[in-house]
């Protein structure tokens, strides 16, 4: 089945051209089901990049995917054109105001790590947000710092910064095989990842939260919490082939000290194409969870949170 897109999107298109099966709303309308009702919160400034990622994913499932986009009320991306950001997105009061419940809703990163969370221009706005999951989302999913960031409000667990940015693709370990998140995956698994910052297995055990991926080399990355109904990210599955690329091109063409992504050209050689060597597991991880999604929540969307 097919994920609901507006066509004038640029993720239909691209989508599309890639094989995923799409659909218009219009077309959607005809169809006798209830599609899973997923939002993203794009917290990232690069809006049309994130979107494709994401709707790339939870677009490969055998379930009709209604899928809405959703911004901070006040919070103006410098990034994104505003003919885009007003045609597509809605802002979180909006939503909110309506009463409007989801099956999923995935809360992107952010790059402002580096400050701490109370200083985030739209942090009060995000702990509303936060709440609202709890009585109107059936299942979260917090990616990188907006994972952090849940982890934080829910449980008063610190991010800590590291001395050395992560930066690469690092195997990691399938902690929890009989996890219904992790079926179908490796025992040994390669995650992107992209941080300034970390969370500690130590302190997530202390609040009664369960890893079920990390690393050896840049700690948990698949964190479980079933009182809030939500999954916390810290690295990036959803990333595209060249991202990482991009993002070593866009430090070094600035200046700034950076090292190689690790593991991630063929030889560690940045004149070489990067290979993608996680995309299996990306589709697995989010499939698994839409597939969770469908098996437990209402039929009616307005018994979410009830």
């Amino acid at each position: 089945m097919p994920i609901t897109l507006p066509e004038t999107l640029p993720a239909f298109d691209i989508l599309s051209k890639e094989g995923v099966m799409v659909m218009s709303p219009g077309r959607a309308a005809t169809q006798d089901i209830r599609p899973i009702r997923i939002g993203l919160l794009n917290l990232m400034p690069k809006k049309i990049q994130t979107e494709n990622q994401f709707a790339r994913l939870i677009g490969a499932t055998p379930l009709q995917i209604d899928f809405q986009l959703i911004r901070m009320t006040e919070h103006q991306t410098k990034n994104t054109a505003a003919e885009h950001m007003e045609t597509f997105y809605r802002p979180f009061a909006e939503v909110a105001e309506a009463g409007e419940r989801f099956d999923g809703l995935i809360i992107t990163g952010a790059p402002i790590e580096h400050l701490p969370f109370e200083e985030v221009t739209y942090w009060d706005e995000l702990k509303r947000v936060f709440d609202w999951t709890q009585s109107h989302v059936f299942s979260t999913f917090g990616v990188c710092w907006g994972g952090m960031a849940m982890a934080y409000y829910f449980h008063g667990i610190q991010k800590h910064m590291l001395d050395h940015k992560a930066f690469g693709c690092f195997r990691h370990r399938n902690l929890a095989p009989a996890s219904p998140y992790l079926r179908g995956f490796s025992d040994d698994v390669l995650v992107p990842v992209s941080r300034w910052t970390e969370m500690r297995e130590e302190e997530i055990a202390a609040a009664g939260l369960k890893t079920l991926i990390a690393s050896d080399d840049t700690g948990p990355c698949l964190v479980e919490d079933p009182g809030h109904r939500a999954l916390y990210i810290f690295n990036h599955f959803e990333y595209d082939s060249g991202t990482l690329k991009e993002e070593y091109d866009r430090d070094i063409a600035a200046g700034k000290a950076i090292n190689v992504p690790a593991n991630y050209y063929p030889d560690d050689d940045p004149s070489r194409a990067p290979t993608n060597r996680w995309r299996s597991h990306a589709h697995l991880l989010y499939g698994n969870w839409i597939n969770e999604i469908y098996q437990g929540t209402p039929y009616d969307l307005n018994d979410i949170g009830r």
